[in-house]
């Protein structure tokens, strides 16, 4: 069973799932797109209590790196770009290609992109922190005014 709660934001509405194993879902809700709830999903604020005090510290800008256990469904390869993901610092960011070299896959930018925009964790594995390697702001899945919001909390100039 997938556990989850709802927390306001400053991005808007943030949806936190989890299951046994630790946090399986993290997404900001715009309203464009539906939930992902399934018939199988039950609100827990309750069991939901100590990952929404992490988010509710971070937005608030007493965290920078995050403790709470993970469990998300990928693929090999995107397990291996997300672990990499999430040794990018709080305040810091790298491109696409930074990304692949670190991953010792120069040629694959492309592909490191693509397990990005499957991330399950937003915030937790930091796809917000990748850009462009001119520096521009690229996709994010919940958009680029919260990616920027989110930079910007993290003290980076956009």
């Amino acid at each position: 069973m997938i556990r989850f709660d709802l927390m306001d934001t400053p991005c808007g509405p943030l949806l936190v799932a989890i299951n046994r194993a630790g946090l399986a879902h993290v997404d900001f809700v715009d309203g464009l797109r539906p939930l992902p709830l399934r018939p199988e999903w039950r609100r827990d604020s309750s069991a939901l209590a100590p990952f929404m005090r992490e988010f509710h510290d971070y937005f608030n800008g007493a965290l920078r790196a995050f403790t709470l256990p993970c469990a998300p469904a990928g693929t090999a390869f995107q397990h291996e770009v997300w672990a990499q993901l999430r040794t990018i610092p709080f305040g810091q960011t790298r491109s696409y290609g930074e990304l692949a070299a670190l991953l010792g896959k120069p040629g694959a930018s492309r592909a490191v992109g693509a397990a990005n925009g499957h991330n399950p964790l937003s915030i937790i594995v930091p796809c917000h922190r990748v850009i462009g390697k001119d520096g521009s702001l690229t996709g994010y899945a919940g958009g680029l005014p919260i990616k920027r919001t989110l930079l910007r909390l993290e003290g980076i100039p956009i």
